[in-house]
Protein backbone atom coordinates (compact mmCIF):
# COMPACT_ATOMS: atom_id res chain seq x y z
CA UNK A 1 0.00 0.00 0.00
CA UNK A 2 1.12 3.54 -0.64
CA UNK A 3 -0.22 7.00 0.13
CA UNK A 4 -0.86 9.67 -2.49
CA UNK A 5 0.55 12.51 -0.42
CA UNK A 6 2.46 13.39 2.71
CA UNK A 7 1.27 11.37 5.67
CA UNK A 8 -0.21 13.58 8.42
CA UNK A 9 1.50 13.63 11.79
CA UNK A 10 -1.73 12.60 13.52
CA UNK A 11 -3.27 9.13 13.50
CA UNK A 12 -6.02 8.29 11.05
CA UNK A 13 -9.30 6.43 11.22
CA UNK A 14 -11.25 4.93 8.34
CA UNK A 15 -13.26 8.07 7.59
CA UNK A 16 -10.02 10.07 7.17
CA UNK A 17 -8.89 8.07 4.13
CA UNK A 18 -10.12 6.74 0.80
CA UNK A 19 -8.94 4.40 -1.95
CA UNK A 20 -7.63 5.86 -5.20
CA UNK A 21 -8.44 3.88 -8.39
CA UNK A 22 -5.50 2.49 -10.34
CA UNK A 23 -5.02 0.95 -13.77
CA UNK A 24 -6.60 -2.49 -13.57
CA UNK A 25 -6.54 -5.68 -15.56
CA UNK A 26 -9.10 -7.40 -13.31
CA UNK A 27 -12.20 -7.50 -15.49
CA UNK A 28 -14.75 -8.84 -13.01
CA UNK A 29 -15.47 -8.88 -9.30
CA UNK A 30 -15.92 -12.63 -9.59
CA UNK A 31 -12.31 -12.92 -10.76
CA UNK A 32 -11.14 -11.76 -7.33
CA UNK A 33 -9.89 -14.30 -4.77
CA UNK A 34 -10.72 -13.11 -1.23
CA UNK A 35 -8.99 -16.00 0.59
CA UNK A 36 -7.05 -14.92 3.65
CA UNK A 37 -3.30 -15.20 4.02
CA UNK A 38 -3.16 -15.93 7.75
CA UNK A 39 -3.26 -19.73 7.77
CA UNK A 40 -6.76 -20.02 9.27
CA UNK A 41 -8.25 -21.58 6.14
CA UNK A 42 -10.87 -18.85 5.68
CA UNK A 43 -11.83 -18.09 2.08
CA UNK A 44 -13.17 -14.60 2.80
CA UNK A 45 -11.43 -12.14 5.16
CA UNK A 46 -14.32 -11.83 7.60
CA UNK A 47 -14.28 -12.90 11.26
CA UNK A 48 -17.15 -12.55 13.72
CA UNK A 49 -16.33 -11.09 17.12
CA UNK A 50 -16.13 -13.25 20.21
CA UNK A 51 -19.06 -11.41 21.81
CA UNK A 52 -21.95 -13.21 23.50
CA UNK A 53 -24.49 -11.22 21.50
CA UNK A 54 -22.71 -11.85 18.19
CA UNK A 55 -21.28 -15.35 17.81
CA UNK A 56 -22.99 -18.61 18.68
CA UNK A 57 -22.86 -21.95 16.88
CA UNK A 58 -25.61 -20.97 14.42
CA UNK A 59 -23.85 -17.81 13.25
CA UNK A 60 -20.43 -19.48 13.28
CA UNK A 61 -21.66 -22.32 11.06
CA UNK A 62 -23.40 -19.96 8.64
CA UNK A 63 -20.30 -17.76 8.41
CA UNK A 64 -17.98 -20.74 7.82
CA UNK A 65 -20.33 -22.07 5.14
CA UNK A 66 -19.63 -18.85 3.24
CA UNK A 67 -15.90 -18.90 3.94
CA UNK A 68 -15.50 -16.78 7.06
CA UNK A 69 -14.59 -17.68 10.63
CA UNK A 70 -16.74 -17.34 13.75
CA UNK A 71 -15.06 -16.90 17.13
CA UNK A 72 -17.07 -18.36 20.01
CA UNK A 73 -16.79 -16.21 23.18
CA UNK A 74 -14.76 -17.17 26.22
CA UNK A 75 -17.62 -16.43 28.63
CA UNK A 76 -19.39 -19.69 27.89
CA UNK A 77 -18.78 -22.44 30.46
CA UNK A 78 -16.27 -24.94 29.09
CA UNK A 79 -18.90 -27.65 28.70
CA UNK A 80 -21.12 -25.32 26.64
CA UNK A 81 -18.16 -24.15 24.58
CA UNK A 82 -17.23 -27.76 23.84
CA UNK A 83 -20.81 -28.47 22.78
CA UNK A 84 -20.91 -25.35 20.58
CA UNK A 85 -17.72 -26.37 18.74
CA UNK A 86 -19.03 -29.87 18.17
CA UNK A 87 -22.36 -28.49 16.98
CA UNK A 88 -20.64 -26.38 14.32
CA UNK A 89 -18.66 -29.40 13.20
CA UNK A 90 -21.89 -31.40 12.78
CA UNK A 91 -23.57 -28.83 10.52
CA UNK A 92 -24.02 -29.45 6.79
CA UNK A 93 -21.46 -27.82 4.51
CA UNK A 94 -23.17 -27.83 1.13
CA UNK A 95 -26.70 -27.13 2.39
CA UNK A 96 -28.39 -24.83 4.87
CA UNK A 97 -29.06 -26.20 8.34
CA UNK A 98 -32.86 -26.29 8.75
CA UNK A 99 -34.55 -24.73 11.76
CA UNK A 100 -36.13 -27.55 13.78
CA UNK A 101 -38.84 -27.07 16.40
CA UNK A 102 -41.40 -29.18 18.21
CA UNK A 103 -44.74 -29.54 16.47
CA UNK A 104 -46.27 -28.43 19.77
CA UNK A 105 -44.36 -25.14 19.77
CA UNK A 106 -46.31 -22.01 18.97
CA UNK A 107 -45.93 -19.42 16.24
CA UNK A 108 -44.68 -17.01 18.90
CA UNK A 109 -41.95 -19.51 19.83
CA UNK A 110 -40.86 -19.77 16.20
CA UNK A 111 -40.86 -16.00 15.64
CA UNK A 112 -38.29 -15.59 18.42
CA UNK A 113 -35.89 -17.62 16.26
CA UNK A 114 -36.83 -16.97 12.65
CA UNK A 115 -38.82 -13.97 11.35
CA UNK A 116 -41.55 -14.30 8.78
CA UNK A 117 -39.37 -12.32 6.35
CA UNK A 118 -36.75 -15.08 6.31
CA UNK A 119 -36.35 -17.55 3.48
CA UNK A 120 -36.68 -21.25 4.15
CA UNK A 121 -38.80 -23.55 6.26
CA UNK A 122 -39.20 -24.70 9.84
CA UNK A 123 -38.99 -28.49 10.19
CA UNK A 124 -41.27 -29.85 12.89
CA UNK A 125 -40.52 -32.80 15.17
CA UNK A 126 -42.97 -34.94 17.10
CA UNK A 127 -42.51 -36.15 20.66
CA UNK A 128 -40.40 -39.09 19.46
CA UNK A 129 -38.12 -36.93 17.31
CA UNK A 130 -39.68 -37.95 14.03
CA UNK A 131 -40.58 -35.50 11.28
CA UNK A 132 -44.02 -33.98 11.67
CA UNK A 133 -44.08 -31.77 8.60
CA UNK A 134 -42.75 -28.36 7.62
CA UNK A 135 -43.95 -24.78 7.83
CA UNK A 136 -42.64 -22.09 5.46
CA UNK A 137 -41.20 -19.15 7.39
CA UNK A 138 -43.49 -16.80 5.48
CA UNK A 139 -46.53 -18.60 6.95
CA UNK A 140 -45.54 -17.42 10.43
CA UNK A 141 -46.46 -13.86 9.53
CA UNK A 142 -50.11 -14.66 8.87
CA UNK A 143 -50.81 -17.04 11.76
CA UNK A 144 -51.98 -16.21 15.29
CA UNK A 145 -49.14 -16.04 17.84
CA UNK A 146 -50.61 -18.83 19.97
CA UNK A 147 -51.25 -21.16 17.03
CA UNK A 148 -49.64 -24.58 17.29
CA UNK A 149 -47.03 -25.09 14.57
CA UNK A 150 -48.23 -28.61 13.89
CA UNK A 151 -51.64 -27.22 12.96
CA UNK A 152 -50.11 -25.04 10.24
CA UNK A 153 -48.82 -27.98 8.19
CA UNK A 154 -50.76 -28.12 4.93
CA UNK A 155 -49.30 -30.05 2.01
CA UNK A 156 -45.67 -30.98 1.65
CA UNK A 157 -42.43 -29.18 0.89
CA UNK A 158 -40.40 -30.26 -2.11
CA UNK A 159 -37.53 -32.60 -1.38
CA UNK A 160 -34.41 -33.46 -3.36
CA UNK A 161 -32.05 -36.35 -2.81
CA UNK A 162 -28.49 -35.19 -2.31
CA UNK A 163 -27.26 -37.81 -4.77
CA UNK A 164 -29.32 -36.12 -7.49
CA UNK A 165 -27.76 -32.71 -6.91
CA UNK A 166 -24.55 -32.35 -8.88
CA UNK A 167 -23.47 -29.14 -7.19
CA UNK A 168 -25.24 -25.87 -6.33
CA UNK A 169 -26.00 -24.90 -9.93
CA UNK A 170 -27.91 -28.14 -10.36
CA UNK A 171 -29.82 -27.41 -7.15
CA UNK A 172 -30.71 -23.93 -8.42
CA UNK A 173 -31.94 -25.31 -11.75
CA UNK A 174 -34.03 -28.00 -10.03
CA UNK A 175 -35.69 -25.40 -7.81
CA UNK A 176 -36.51 -23.31 -10.87
CA UNK A 177 -37.82 -26.33 -12.81
CA UNK A 178 -39.99 -27.32 -9.82
CA UNK A 179 -41.32 -23.76 -9.49
CA UNK A 180 -40.38 -23.54 -5.81
CA UNK A 181 -38.12 -21.25 -3.79
CA UNK A 182 -37.06 -23.78 -1.16
CA UNK A 183 -36.66 -27.53 -0.82
CA UNK A 184 -35.47 -30.00 1.76
CA UNK A 185 -32.36 -32.06 0.99
CA UNK A 186 -32.33 -35.73 1.96
CA UNK A 187 -29.81 -38.51 1.71
CA UNK A 188 -31.39 -41.96 1.49
CA UNK A 189 -34.49 -40.49 3.09
CA UNK A 190 -32.70 -38.81 6.00
CA UNK A 191 -33.01 -35.03 6.25
CA UNK A 192 -29.56 -33.45 5.82
CA UNK A 193 -30.41 -29.82 5.11
CA UNK A 194 -32.41 -27.40 3.03
CA UNK A 195 -31.69 -25.25 0.02
CA UNK A 196 -33.19 -22.07 -1.43
CA UNK A 197 -32.55 -20.49 -4.80
CA UNK A 198 -30.53 -17.76 -3.08
CA UNK A 199 -28.43 -20.18 -1.01
CA UNK A 200 -27.72 -22.34 -4.09
CA UNK A 201 -26.63 -19.22 -5.97
CA UNK A 202 -24.37 -18.20 -3.10
CA UNK A 203 -22.74 -21.61 -3.10
CA UNK A 204 -21.57 -20.98 -6.66
CA UNK A 205 -19.75 -17.83 -5.49
CA UNK A 206 -18.50 -18.59 -1.97
CA UNK A 207 -16.22 -21.46 -0.97
CA UNK A 208 -16.77 -22.84 2.55
CA UNK A 209 -14.04 -22.74 5.18
CA UNK A 210 -13.52 -26.41 6.02
CA UNK A 211 -10.98 -28.42 7.97
CA UNK A 212 -8.97 -31.43 6.79
CA UNK A 213 -11.99 -33.66 7.39
CA UNK A 214 -14.31 -31.47 5.34
CA UNK A 215 -16.12 -30.01 8.37
CA UNK A 216 -16.86 -26.32 8.90
CA UNK A 217 -14.10 -24.36 10.62
CA UNK A 218 -14.64 -22.54 13.92
CA UNK A 219 -12.52 -20.55 16.37
CA UNK A 220 -12.95 -20.07 20.11
CA UNK A 221 -11.62 -17.59 22.64
CA UNK A 222 -9.88 -18.16 25.94
CA UNK A 223 -8.99 -15.59 28.58
CA UNK A 224 -5.63 -15.09 30.23
CA UNK A 225 -6.66 -16.07 33.77
CA UNK A 226 -7.19 -19.45 35.38
CA UNK A 227 -5.97 -22.74 33.94
CA UNK A 228 -5.48 -21.59 30.35
CA UNK A 229 -3.60 -24.76 29.44
CA UNK A 230 -6.49 -27.02 30.45
CA UNK A 231 -9.00 -24.92 28.58
CA UNK A 232 -6.86 -24.71 25.44
CA UNK A 233 -6.40 -28.50 25.45
CA UNK A 234 -10.13 -29.04 25.90
CA UNK A 235 -10.98 -26.77 22.98
CA UNK A 236 -8.44 -28.52 20.78
CA UNK A 237 -9.91 -31.90 21.69
CA UNK A 238 -13.38 -30.60 20.82
CA UNK A 239 -12.10 -29.82 17.32
CA UNK A 240 -11.53 -26.06 17.37
CA UNK A 241 -9.48 -24.80 14.41
CA UNK A 242 -8.16 -21.49 15.79
CA UNK A 243 -7.49 -20.35 19.36
CA UNK A 244 -8.03 -16.69 20.23
CA UNK A 245 -6.33 -15.55 23.45
CA UNK A 246 -8.31 -12.46 24.31
CA UNK A 247 -8.20 -9.60 26.78
CA UNK A 248 -8.96 -5.89 26.43
CA UNK A 249 -5.32 -4.85 27.02
CA UNK A 250 -3.27 -7.45 25.18
CA UNK A 251 0.14 -5.88 25.78
CA UNK A 252 0.50 -7.01 29.38
CA UNK A 253 2.43 -9.60 31.34
CA UNK A 254 -0.65 -11.75 31.93
CA UNK A 255 -1.15 -12.12 28.19
CA UNK A 256 2.51 -12.93 27.56
CA UNK A 257 2.45 -15.64 30.20
CA UNK A 258 -0.76 -17.16 28.85
CA UNK A 259 0.65 -17.15 25.31
CA UNK A 260 3.85 -18.90 26.38
CA UNK A 261 1.80 -21.54 28.17
CA UNK A 262 -0.55 -22.20 25.25
CA UNK A 263 2.10 -22.11 22.55
CA UNK A 264 4.16 -24.53 24.63
CA UNK A 265 1.39 -27.13 24.41
CA UNK A 266 2.19 -27.81 20.75
CA UNK A 267 -1.46 -28.01 19.71
CA UNK A 268 -0.68 -27.22 16.09
CA UNK A 269 -3.33 -24.50 15.88
CA UNK A 270 -3.05 -20.85 14.82
CA UNK A 271 -2.95 -18.67 17.93
CA UNK A 272 -4.55 -15.23 17.79
CA UNK A 273 -3.80 -12.76 20.59
CA UNK A 274 -4.85 -9.24 21.45
CA UNK A 275 -5.89 -6.60 21.57
CA UNK A 276 -2.93 -4.36 20.68
CA UNK A 277 -2.44 -1.17 18.66
CA UNK A 278 1.34 -0.75 18.49
CA UNK A 279 4.34 -2.35 16.81
CA UNK A 280 5.87 -3.03 20.23
CA UNK A 281 2.77 -4.97 21.23
CA UNK A 282 3.00 -7.03 18.06
CA UNK A 283 6.65 -7.89 18.60
CA UNK A 284 6.15 -8.96 22.22
CA UNK A 285 3.10 -11.10 21.51
CA UNK A 286 4.66 -12.79 18.49
CA UNK A 287 7.76 -13.59 20.54
CA UNK A 288 5.49 -15.17 23.17
CA UNK A 289 3.84 -17.43 20.61
CA UNK A 290 1.09 -15.58 18.70
CA UNK A 291 0.86 -15.96 14.94
CA UNK A 292 -2.03 -13.51 14.47
CA UNK A 293 -2.60 -10.25 16.36
CA UNK A 294 -6.03 -8.81 17.07
CA UNK A 295 -5.82 -5.04 16.62
CA UNK A 296 -8.10 -2.38 18.04
CA UNK A 297 -8.69 -0.61 21.34
CA UNK A 298 -11.87 1.40 21.60
CA UNK A 299 -13.37 1.52 18.08
CA UNK A 300 -16.22 -0.93 18.72
CA UNK A 301 -19.84 0.23 18.67
CA UNK A 302 -20.48 -1.16 22.17
CA UNK A 303 -17.16 0.05 23.61
CA UNK A 304 -16.74 3.09 25.87
CA UNK A 305 -13.03 2.59 26.57
CA UNK A 306 -11.85 5.76 24.84
CA UNK A 307 -14.41 7.98 26.56
CA UNK A 308 -13.84 6.36 29.95
CA UNK A 309 -10.06 6.06 29.89
CA UNK A 310 -8.77 8.11 26.93
CA UNK A 311 -6.95 4.93 25.87
CA UNK A 312 -7.03 3.68 22.29
CA UNK A 313 -5.91 4.67 18.83
CA UNK A 314 -7.62 5.60 15.55
CA UNK A 315 -8.09 2.29 13.84
CA UNK A 316 -6.62 2.82 10.37
CA UNK A 317 -3.25 3.91 11.78
CA UNK A 318 -3.33 1.12 14.36
CA UNK A 319 -3.85 -1.51 11.64
CA UNK A 320 -1.25 0.06 9.36
CA UNK A 321 1.53 0.10 11.98
CA UNK A 322 0.79 -3.32 13.46
CA UNK A 323 0.44 -4.98 10.05
CA UNK A 324 3.85 -3.63 8.99
CA UNK A 325 5.42 -4.97 12.19
CA UNK A 326 3.67 -8.33 11.88
CA UNK A 327 4.75 -8.75 8.27
CA UNK A 328 8.41 -8.38 9.25
CA UNK A 329 7.95 -11.23 11.75
CA UNK A 330 5.97 -13.54 9.46
CA UNK A 331 2.77 -12.90 11.44
CA UNK A 332 -0.61 -11.37 10.53
CA UNK A 333 -3.23 -9.04 12.00
CA UNK A 334 -7.00 -9.03 12.32
CA UNK A 335 -8.54 -5.55 12.36
CA UNK A 336 -11.04 -5.65 15.24
CA UNK A 337 -13.75 -2.99 15.35
CA UNK A 338 -14.64 0.34 13.84
CA UNK A 339 -16.19 -0.86 10.56
CA UNK A 340 -19.52 0.71 9.68
CA UNK A 341 -19.60 0.24 5.90
CA UNK A 342 -18.03 -2.14 3.36
CA UNK A 343 -15.57 0.68 2.53
CA UNK A 344 -14.13 0.36 6.04
CA UNK A 345 -13.52 -3.36 5.57
CA UNK A 346 -11.69 -2.62 2.31
CA UNK A 347 -9.59 0.08 3.99
CA UNK A 348 -8.64 -2.25 6.84
CA UNK A 349 -7.45 -4.80 4.28
CA UNK A 350 -5.59 -2.08 2.36
CA UNK A 351 -3.80 -1.16 5.59
CA UNK A 352 -2.51 -4.73 5.78
CA UNK A 353 -5.09 -6.72 7.74
CA UNK A 354 -5.48 -10.39 6.84
CA UNK A 355 -9.07 -10.39 8.09
CA UNK A 356 -11.55 -7.95 9.58
CA UNK A 357 -13.46 -8.75 12.78
CA UNK A 358 -17.08 -7.58 12.89
CA UNK A 359 -19.20 -7.35 16.03
CA UNK A 360 -22.34 -5.25 16.42
CA UNK A 361 -22.97 -5.16 12.68
CA UNK A 362 -23.60 -8.92 12.88
CA UNK A 363 -25.53 -8.75 16.18
CA UNK A 364 -28.65 -7.61 14.34
CA UNK A 365 -29.01 -10.71 12.18
CA UNK A 366 -31.28 -13.73 12.26
CA UNK A 367 -28.35 -16.05 13.02
CA UNK A 368 -26.93 -14.08 15.97
CA UNK A 369 -27.57 -15.45 19.48
CA UNK A 370 -30.49 -14.17 21.45
CA UNK A 371 -34.20 -13.91 20.82
CA UNK A 372 -35.87 -11.76 18.24
CA UNK A 373 -37.96 -9.03 19.85
CA UNK A 374 -40.28 -6.39 18.42
CA UNK A 375 -40.55 -2.77 19.52
CA UNK A 376 -43.82 -0.83 19.75
CA UNK A 377 -43.67 -0.11 16.02
CA UNK A 378 -43.21 -3.79 15.21
CA UNK A 379 -39.57 -3.42 14.16
CA UNK A 380 -37.46 -6.51 14.91
CA UNK A 381 -34.28 -6.26 16.96
CA UNK A 382 -31.85 -8.23 19.05
CA UNK A 383 -30.12 -7.08 22.20
CA UNK A 384 -26.38 -6.38 22.11
CA UNK A 385 -23.88 -5.41 24.78
CA UNK A 386 -20.19 -4.73 25.27
CA UNK A 387 -17.93 -7.43 26.67
CA UNK A 388 -16.68 -5.20 29.50
CA UNK A 389 -20.18 -3.98 30.41
CA UNK A 390 -22.06 -4.74 33.61
CA UNK A 391 -24.18 -7.33 31.80
CA UNK A 392 -21.09 -9.12 30.49
CA UNK A 393 -19.41 -9.00 33.90
CA UNK A 394 -22.48 -10.55 35.51
CA UNK A 395 -22.49 -13.38 32.98
CA UNK A 396 -18.74 -13.96 33.23
CA UNK A 397 -18.45 -13.85 37.01
CA UNK A 398 -21.93 -14.88 38.11
CA UNK A 399 -20.54 -17.74 40.19
CA UNK A 400 -18.49 -15.46 42.41
CA UNK A 401 -19.73 -14.58 45.87
CA UNK A 402 -21.88 -11.41 45.92
CA UNK A 403 -19.10 -9.21 47.35
CA UNK A 404 -16.52 -10.12 44.69
CA UNK A 405 -19.12 -9.80 41.93
CA UNK A 406 -20.10 -6.35 43.21
CA UNK A 407 -16.45 -5.26 43.17
CA UNK A 408 -16.11 -6.27 39.52
CA UNK A 409 -19.39 -4.60 38.56
CA UNK A 410 -18.13 -1.36 40.09
CA UNK A 411 -15.48 -1.05 37.37
CA UNK A 412 -17.51 -2.28 34.39
CA UNK A 413 -17.28 -0.36 31.11
CA UNK A 414 -19.25 -0.45 27.89
CA UNK A 415 -22.90 -0.50 26.91
CA UNK A 416 -24.95 -3.09 28.77
CA UNK A 417 -27.97 -3.08 26.50
CA UNK A 418 -28.54 -1.80 23.00
CA UNK A 419 -31.19 -2.63 20.43
CA UNK A 420 -29.62 -3.71 17.15
CA UNK A 421 -32.39 -3.66 14.57
CA UNK A 422 -32.66 -6.16 11.76
CA UNK A 423 -32.46 -4.59 8.35
CA UNK A 424 -35.68 -5.79 6.67
CA UNK A 425 -33.83 -5.86 3.34
CA UNK A 426 -30.82 -7.71 4.78
CA UNK A 427 -32.05 -9.65 7.83
CA UNK A 428 -29.54 -12.49 7.68
CA UNK A 429 -25.80 -12.74 8.13
CA UNK A 430 -25.54 -13.96 4.56
CA UNK A 431 -27.26 -10.83 3.27
CA UNK A 432 -24.63 -8.71 5.02
CA UNK A 433 -21.83 -10.90 3.69
CA UNK A 434 -23.16 -10.38 0.17
CA UNK A 435 -23.09 -6.62 0.66
CA UNK A 436 -19.66 -6.52 2.32
CA UNK A 437 -17.87 -8.89 -0.04
CA UNK A 438 -19.45 -7.25 -3.07
CA UNK A 439 -17.99 -3.91 -2.00
CA UNK A 440 -14.61 -5.41 -1.16
CA UNK A 441 -14.44 -7.28 -4.45
CA UNK A 442 -15.07 -4.01 -6.27
CA UNK A 443 -12.34 -2.33 -4.20
CA UNK A 444 -9.92 -5.01 -5.40
CA UNK A 445 -10.85 -4.45 -9.04
CA UNK A 446 -10.38 -0.67 -8.71
CA UNK A 447 -6.89 -1.37 -7.35
CA UNK A 448 -6.08 -3.92 -10.05
CA UNK A 449 -5.73 -6.65 -7.41
CA UNK A 450 -6.83 -10.24 -8.01
CA UNK A 451 -6.00 -11.44 -4.48
CA UNK A 452 -5.54 -10.16 -0.95
CA UNK A 453 -1.76 -10.24 -1.33
CA UNK A 454 -2.10 -8.14 -4.50
CA UNK A 455 -4.37 -5.69 -2.70
CA UNK A 456 -1.88 -5.25 0.14
CA UNK A 457 0.70 -4.36 -2.50
CA UNK A 458 -1.33 -2.30 -4.97
CA UNK A 459 -3.79 -0.32 -2.83
CA UNK A 460 -3.36 3.46 -3.06
CA UNK A 461 -4.76 5.56 -0.21
CA UNK A 462 -5.49 9.27 -0.06
CA UNK A 463 -6.53 11.64 2.72
CA UNK A 464 -9.80 13.53 2.95
CA UNK A 465 -11.57 16.16 5.01
CA UNK A 466 -14.83 15.56 6.86
CA UNK A 467 -16.56 17.29 3.93
CA UNK A 468 -14.90 14.85 1.53
CA UNK A 469 -16.21 11.94 3.55
CA UNK A 470 -19.74 13.37 3.56
CA UNK A 471 -19.57 13.94 -0.20
CA UNK A 472 -19.18 10.19 -0.69
CA UNK A 473 -22.46 9.33 0.99
CA UNK A 474 -25.59 8.67 -1.05
CA UNK A 475 -28.25 11.40 -1.01
CA UNK A 476 -31.14 9.96 1.05
CA UNK A 477 -33.75 12.42 -0.26
CA UNK A 478 -34.54 14.12 -3.55
CA UNK A 479 -32.88 17.34 -4.64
Amino acid sequence: MRFTGQVPAHDLTYSDVFLVPSRSGVASRLAVDLATTDGTGATIPIVSANMNSVTGPRLAATLARRGGLGVLPQDLPLQELDAAIRRVKEQPVGWDAPIELSADATVADALRIVPAIAAGVVVLRDADGGEAGCVPASRLGTALPDARLGDLVHGGVASFDADDLDGPRAAFDLLVDAGVEVALVRHHGRLVGSVTRRSALRSTIYAPAVDADGRLRVAAAVGINGDVAAKARALAEAGVDVLVVDTAHGHQEGMLGALRTISGLGLGLPIVAGNVVTADGVRDLVEAGASILKVGVGPGAMCTTRMMTAVGRPQFSAVLETADAARELGAHVWADGGVRYPRDVALALAAGAASVMIGSWFAGTIEAPGRLEADDAGRLYKESWGMASTKAVQERFGRLDPYELARKELFAEGISSSKIYLDPNRPSLEDLLDMITSGVRSSFTYAGAASLADFHERAVVGFQSAAGYEEGKALPVSW
